[in-house]
């Protein structure tokens, strides 16, 4: 029955999109060579990577590239040697040949006997998949440059990690992700090495993971085990890593069965590819680590969207979307974390998603054809339509002028609760994308607590507060959020042009436990304007409550409050109209300000706080507000 109303309600909004006005406005061309603009950004990229490469042969590390943020020289860069092929190819500079051979040569002596590699500065071996498949699109290209004894070494690493990685991955080892690269991986090495156990391993795990695909055609397995098995969805992984790794294993084996899976699942990824190209993981299990234009340390969306754009063109126009998403985002060479980089930190960021990222632009450079092509619209182009995802309990809406994600996503990591990585994410109905036509991102969701889970990937920060819209309390028994809401109940209504979304729930604490106080959110959303109603019920609890609403920060950006009831945001091309509506409660701005910033993704944002005081003689408090856009 699942699937049967899966594909109605596919099958109504692409009905939809058919009919809805082309939202297409920006300068963005309708031709062009994709192959020519990927080999100008791998081409960037590669040169920062050059740049921080150790040329002086005198040096025990000689070829590695170096971190200016970690100061660690990360085993992964070496993952560096495929863009830099591919910038040879391009340029036929030897420069990025000999850049490629060197950094291999590091990289062959940092493996472990057992044929794997550690993520130096941690333990973790599972990213050994990635290093030898980035080794194995490598080979091909480098092997007439490099000796007989060379082309060995290289042979020999290649044998030993795909070894390694027969005998220990799956999915009890591994987050999905990891398995589905393998897929790829162990497919890439028997093209060099043809061990027919590589082929049997790569099909069972393949098979493994589409059985892990939900009825929404997302992939299960990113975030904590229960009873030894992983279960979460992570759109920016699924996206940036799985799909595009199963997707190239069905084509390096002919299997026909993955692949119309894996196309089916990268067209409903497809509609969380917003208008300027931003991937919107937003609400994702491992979104702790979103940087706007995808993930900090995942590969990227341009070689799942590339592998099948000849099949499904509009793929390709997402795949180019997301490549200016990126450019957006680099400064000095180095990709960094998102928009406001710069005025939040004074050094370079992590080489990670620099080279992530130019192996995903790698890729797509090799799969993009050297001729002009025509671009088409993706989804999010066209106006006036809205899609609920049932596995989710997540809204995506686009209208004339607005394009918003609404999550009640309620996975829990049960053996780790508040200890665990996956539960910070914003959740209960809040809004955690807010995107503006001809203008940009409005709101955006942050970690609802930032936590440096993994120490090389999360900078060191002082205090914060989230950039996620909410309602929240804090008293003698702790905070209490909206955010913290993994069992609400949220459904979407459509009539005429108005979307509404409608989420229940309970104001919770970071152990997901109840304070006292339940909640009615209905968020409307028309052409124009943003509607929220909201009932608090204080059933055995009577705080004051607050409502947080932070605006995403540009440059000439000023508040002006005009009344009590109203507050002017004022930017240099837009102008917003705050109003309550409905009650009398207290607007307040400037409030912990400079606490409204996060690194992933880097923004910074104003907040306007309303201020709920204690019912009296009451058990509920009602108010209504908008954000409605002036011109």
């Amino acid at each position: 029955m699942k699937l049967t109303l899966l594909w109605l309600s596919n099958l109504l909004v692409f009905v939809q999109l058919l009919s809805a006005q082309n939202a297409n406005q920006f300068s963005i061309p309708t031709k062009i060579n994709l192959k020519f603009e990927y080999s100008k950004t791998v081409i960037e990229l590669s040169d920062r990577i050059i740049a921080n490469q150790i040329i002086d042969t005198k040096y025990k590390n000689y070829g590695a590239i170096e971190c200016p943020s970690c100061n660690v020289l990360h085993t992964r860069a070496a993952e560096s040697v495929y863009p830099l092929i591919i910038s040879y190819q391009i340029t036929g500079d030897k420069k990025y040949l000999n850049a490629s051979m060197i950094l291999a040569d590091w990289l062959f002596d940092q493996q472990e006997d057992n044929g794997s590699w550690k993520e130096t500065p941690e333990e973790w071996t599972g990213t050994t998949t990635d290093q030898i498949l980035m080794l194995a699109f490598t080979y091909p290209l480098i092997e007439k440059y490099i000796s007989s004894a060379k082309k060995e070494i290289w042979k020999n690493s290649l044998q030993k990690g795909a070894d390694y990685l027969y005998r220990i991955m799956s999915p009890e080892f591994a987050s999905i992700n990891y398995c589905a690269t393998t897929t790829a991986t162990l497919a890439s090495v028997h093209k060099i090495i043809p061990d027919s156990n590589y082929l049997v391993k790569a099909k069972n795990l393949a098979d493994r993971i589409i059985s892990k695909i939900d009825s929404d055609l997302f992939i299960q397995g990113e975030g904590g085990r229960e009873h030894n098995n992983k279960y979460g969805v992570d759109l920016g992984y699924n996206l940036e890593m799985s799909l595009w790794g199963l997707g190239l294993y069905a084509e390096l084996t002919n299997d026909n069965f993955v692949r119309e899976k894996i196309i089916k699942s990268i067209k409903n990824h497809l509609y969380f590819i917003y208008p300027d190209g931003m991937l919107d993981n937003s609400w994702g299990i491992r979104s702790n680590k979103w940087t706007i234009y995808g993930g900090a340390t995942s590969d990227g969306a341009i070689a799942s969207f590339m592998l099948y754009a000849d099949k499904y063109p509009p793929f390709a126009a997402a795949a180019y979307r997301n490549l200016l998403s990126i450019r957006d985002n680099i400064e000095n060479g180095y990709l960094t974390y998102g928009d406001h980089y710069s005025l939040l930190f004074d050094d370079p960021p992590c080489i990670y998603p620099t080279f992530t990222k130019a192996k995903s632009i790698a890729m797509g450079y090799q799969l993009a054809k050297d001729s002009i092509i025509n671009l088409e619209n993706i989804p999010s182009d066209y106006k006036n339509w809205a899609m609920h995802f049932e596995t989710l309990d997540l809204d995506l809406i686009r209208t004339k002028n607005y394009m918003v994600t609404v999550s009640a996503y309620g996975y829990k990591d049960y053996e780790k609760r508040e200890k665990s990585k996956y539960m910070f994410r914003p959740s209960g109905g809040s809004i955690t994308n807010l995107w503006i036509e001809d203008y940009g991102l409005l709101q955006a969701a942050s970690s609802t607590e930032y936590h440096r889970w993994e120490p090389m990937s999360f900078p060191e920060i002082g205090e914060n507060l989230p950039l996620t819209p909410r309602i929240e309390y804090s008293d003698s028994t702790g905070y209490f959020s909206n955010l913290f809401e993994f069992d609400a109940h949220q459904k979407l209504l459509q009539k005429d042009s108005l979307n509404s979304v409608i989420t229940l729930g309970e104001l919770r604490d970071r152990r997901w436990l109840a304070g006292g106080v339940s909640y009615s959110l209905i968020q409307n959303f028309t052409d124009n304007l943003i509607e929220k109603e909201i009932i608090l019920t204080y059933h055995d609890s009577h705080p004051e409550i607050k409502i947080v609403e932070p605006i995403i920060f540009k440059d000439g950006m000023t508040f002006e409050k005009i009344d009590s009831k109203n507050v002017l945001i004022k930017t240099p091309n837009k102008k917003f109209l705050f109003t309550i509506t409905k009650g009398e409660f207290n607007i307040v701005l400037s409030r912990n300000e400079n606490l409204f910033f996060a690194p992933y993704p880097a923004l910074k944002a104003l907040p306007i706080y309303i201020d709920i005081d204690k019912p009296i003689n009451n058990y509920q408090t009602h108010i209504k507000y908008q954000i409605s856009i002036m011109d």
